[in-house]
């Protein structure tokens, strides 16, 4: 039986009265009327910063290339990405609200202070360990700093280096699992081996953050229902993230996802190359069915998303821009779009709006 009830989760100056956090999905997925939409709940609505410069169809950008933000100023606009808080501010007030910033980005240190500036009040990072993370909050102490990790190696390397170089540990950590959608922090060989699943690595990023302070863990990675919460709350997690299961919510800013995912079946997802470097878990249509059947995109690297992929060499060898992709899927395109989604995403079988989500998973 589940809890009667769930317990608000605090971190830093922050409470959030439902532990659920809504993950950070980009290009284009949780801008301002999603991540408003769930902190108005009362849950964690977090905006993504990937790709801001596709916000309005490229409205905010001072150059783009047929309707692409040019360069990496473009791409992760600011201007873009101050409207989108604006935005949803006026959907969820005061609430806190976080920002998913990928470590791997270019820029990255521009980027979290951007959205500092912008009103986050918690910034999330992974796709890679982000070391230096405080180094671009120095002048925004009241914002929580959120790293994700795969391992508790991971959070033991980032907890020394933190202390080490800036007196600090995380306010909270988020431990994902090879479940979720988009961008794993294993490879595509761990993602399928016990000891990397969730089960296992919750416990152990719990223990190793008792050995630093009071650390709050949030478990992420193909969770999808109270079962699951709760089965994660048991193992001693104070919170969960959940992506995948907004990817079916009305108010998701990635409309053809609600068009795209009550139709996807459990074969459809699969793990795929990235130009990252890291496995990806998506589904097989669009872009990524058209290099099934050879007839991989052009490579033009017009945004110059993400520094792994050495300005579209790494996007060549794969077969396809992953900035033009998301952007595609974005805009809705079911031919050229990229779609990312988590290991339970053939489970959506309607859409809801963010409250009915909220209170099934609540109650």
């Amino acid at each position: 039986m589940p809890n009667t009830t769930l317990k608000p989760l605090k971190i830093g100056k922050y409470t959030i009265p439902i532990p659920i956090f809504q993950g950070g999905m980009g290009v284009g997925i949780s801008w301002d009327n999603l991540a408003g939409s769930v902190s108005k709940t009362g849950a964690m609505g977090i905006i993504s910063c990937v790709g801001t410069g596709y916000y309005q169809k490229s409205a905010f950008v001072q150059k783009a290339v047929k309707s692409r933000p040019f360069d990496t100023i473009n791409f992760y606009s600011r201007e873009a990405l101050f409207e989108i808080f604006k935005n949803a501010r006026k959907i969820c007030g005061e609430n806190p609200l976080g920002a998913n910033i990928l470590y791997a980005i270019n820029e990255y240190g521009r980027v979290v202070r951007d959205a500092c500036e912008a009103g986050a009040n918690m910034i999330i990072t992974g796709a890679g360990l982000p070391t230096n993370m405080p180094e671009f909050t120095s002048n925004f102490p009241n914002i929580a700093l959120i790293p994700i990790v795969s391992s508790a190696k991971a959070l033991k390397i980032l907890c020394k280096r933190w202390e080490g170089r800036y007196k600090k540990i995380p306010d909270a950590v988020i431990v994902e699992g090879p479940l979720s959608g988009g961008h794993q922090g294993v490879s595509y060989e761990d993602c399928f081996k016990p000891e990397h699943q969730l089960e296992v690595s919750v416990p152990e990023v719990i223990e190793e953050g008792k050995k630093w302070g009071e650390i709050p863990v949030i478990a992420a990675g193909g969770i999808w229902d109270r079962k699951d919460i709760d089965r994660m709350l048991e193992l001693g997690a104070n919170g969960v993230q959940m992506g995948t299961r907004f990817l079916g919510a009305r108010e998701c800013d990635a409309q053809y996802y609600n068009t795209l995912m009550p139709n996807v079946t459990k074969e459809d997802i699969e793990l795929i190359k990235s130009p990252v470097g890291y496995p990806a878990r998506a589904v097989v249509t669009g872009v990524i069915k058209g290099l099934r059947e050879g007839k991989p995109s052009r490579v033009a690297c017009v945004s110059n998303c993400v520094a792994p992929c050495h300005r579209g060499e790494e996007a060549k060898k794969v077969g396809y821009c992953i900035a033009d992709g998301l952007g595609d899927g974005y805009l809705g395109d079911p031919i050229n779009g990229l779609y990312f989604t988590g290991a339970n995403g053939y489970r959506i079988e309607k859409i809801q709006s963010v409250q009915e989500i909220i209170d099934e998973l609540s109650r």
